[in-house]
């Protein structure tokens, strides 16, 4: 997916990961001190390895690489989230779709693109005529992160225990974020 986005004046792209071109630059990334507290994902090399390849692995779930224009700045796990452990804390429907996000090198931090790429990520979901609803649940303490999924059309519905955190479970519904963004260029009309 390819697409310009005015506000910030870059092209927003996604790619699928792969595990020998991007494992380095994921590693480094997981290694970044804004991303250690909220990942934990900060393992020694061929440790790390081995968990990309399980996430590669999973079905559940894709792994994608945000570039703006051409430079690969971010990282996105989307996944379905009914066959998800977050599924055990709510009403999980088909169709319904996860969302984790990281911006990698430091030089993208504080500039305004995270809300640009969520909302890419969002309308990217959305082009699954069957998802009704986008989640994500990021840490409680992630305040910054809490409030560019507000910006984007995400509420709060509840904080959840999970294994590795304690999270703020928040629900992006289509209809909703197709009115937010009316005339925003490549969000698609409904097709459900």
């Amino acid at each position: 997916m390819n697409l310009f986005d005015e506000q910030i004046g870059y092209e927003i792209s996604f790619r699928e990961v792969e595990l020998e071109k991007d494992l380095e630059k994921l590693h480094q990334w997981h290694h970044q001190d804004h991303v250690i507290p909220f990942w934990k994902q900060n393992f020694m090399l061929p440790d790390y390895k081995v968990h990309l390849q399980k996430l590669l692995a999973d079905q559940h779930q894709t792994l994608y690489i945000g570039h703006l224009d051409d430079e690969p700045m971010s990282y996105f796990e989307r996944y379905w989230t009914e066959d998800d452990l977050i599924a055990n804390y709510y009403d999980a429907e088909v169709g319904d779709q996860g969302i984790h996000l990281l911006i990698g090198p430091d030089a993208f931090l504080g500039k305004g693109l995270a809300l640009p790429l969520v909302r890419a990520m969002t309308a990217f979901g959305f082009q699954h005529p069957e998802t009704k609803k986008i989640i994500a649940e990021p840490d409680i303490r992630n305040k910054k992160m809490i409030h560019v999924f507000e910006k984007c059309g995400f509420e709060a519905v509840k904080e959840v225990d999970l294994p590795d955190k304690r999270g703020l479970l928040m629900f992006c519904d289509r209809e909703e974020f197709l009115r937010r963004w009316e005339g925003v260029y490549y969000i698609q009309p409904s097709t459900a």
